[in-house]
């Protein structure tokens, strides 16, 4: 089956430079570099090298929009499969489970390439009102449900947003999300030979993609063209990862009172340290409300944008203060802060 003149040009404006290339990166697709976002010294009393990873200058302002050009990708791969006839019919769409961040960032890119609309499935309980009329505006479809119920298989969120023929990305184990959504990133990430690194810790996949970028680096020879790190150092790195358990926690994007798809437990962890592939502290931890304040004024006081949950991990340093070195190498991961996209209003129903 031949594509549209429409898909055709459609397939032609999602292009992707290279899968591993550095002097060819595929993000952001507007204006392709490597690293993508930068990394840069900040202050933090006590300690003496300390640095920000920082994802807030992305389009939306957050990592997400890495996982959205992955997204936009995916619907590359439909269209291919449609041009040689293995597929037939219209594109599908996509659903997941989102707090704002992940689904702004997903409809921002669908938008752009004229794909289908996100169904977005929110919890009646805990989205804020201006993140769902801005989900409304650049044409999500919303679907409202009480996500402390029970934790939903992909079945059920299909099904709960209306969507029996489409994919669910939050739990699609076919999208690579531990080891494709945020490959660059990672890489960007351990490149900088950090002894410490503190991630945010909300869906998990993040944290999970850097480590397995780790593992995969520190345990051969054969590395990727983006790797520019020292295995030694690397060996010996810890990933820290920030959640929470509070549902009234400041850090609002963290918190989730079921987290069915994440691979990260006690078991995985305790397995890569055995193996070498990351150092002995490496783990994820619960932060506390009143180190989030304090993280909250230094960022202030140095003009970084980020909300609580994109920068919890400093919020975490804070905390294990007493217990850290103060002159290794500390590397923060700011997700960042989403920012409202300039799009023109879509009409949207469920």
């Amino acid at each position: 089956m031949s594509l549209s003149k429409a898909e055709e040009k459609l397939l032609k404006s999602i292009f992707v430079a290279s899968e591993n290339n550095p002097k060819k990166p595929e993000f952001p697709p507007d204006n392709p570099k490597f690293p993508a976002t930068p990394t840069y010294r900040i202050k933090v009393r006590d300690f003496s090298n300390v640095w920000l990873k920082d994802e807030s200058i992305n389009p939306t302002g957050t990592h997400k929009d890495r996982m959205a050009w992955e997204i936009a990708v995916t619907y590359r791969d439909f269209l291919l499969a449609k041009k040689c006839s293995q597929i037939k019919g219209p594109l599908p769409q996509m659903s997941i489970i989102s707090s704002g961040s992940a689904a702004i960032a997903i409809q921002t890119q669908l938008k752009k390439y004229q794909l289908p609309n996100l169904k977005v499935l929110v919890d009646v309980n805990f989205i804020e009102p201006n993140i769902l009329k801005t989900l409304k505006k650049i044409g999500c479809e919303i679907y409202e449900t009480d996500l402390s119920k029970k934790p939903y298989s992909w079945r059920e969120i299909l099904t709960l947003t209306h969507n029996p023929e489409g994919f669910d990305i939050t739990s699609n184990e076919a999208l690579d999300p531990t080891t494709r959504f945020y490959d660059w990133m990672s890489y960007e990430t351990i490149n900088n030979n950090p002894d410490y690194v503190f991630i945010p810790f909300g869906t998990g996949n993040l944290y999970e993609n850097i480590l397995n970028t780790n593992k995969k680096e520190v345990s051969t020879e054969n590395h990727d063209p983006r790797f520019k790190g020292n295995v030694e150092i690397l060996r010996r790195c810890n990933f820290m990862g920030a959640t929470t358990n509070n549902p009234n926690s400041k850090a609002d994007k963290l918190y989730s009172p079921h987290l069915p798809f994440v691979h990260y437990d006690e078991q995985w962890i305790r397995l890569y340290r055995y193996a070498g592939f990351c150092g002995p502290e490496s783990n994820v931890y619960l932060i506390k409300e009143n180190f989030l304040d304090e993280t909250i004024k230094i960022a202030s006081s140095q003009k970084i944008s980020c909300e609580a949950s994109g920068i919890a991990g400093l919020a975490l340093m804070l905390q294990m203060k007493d217990r850290l070195p103060k002159n290794k190498k500390m590397l923060i991961v700011n997700t960042g802060k989403t920012k409202i996209p300039s799009l023109p209003t879509v009409s949207s129903s469920k």
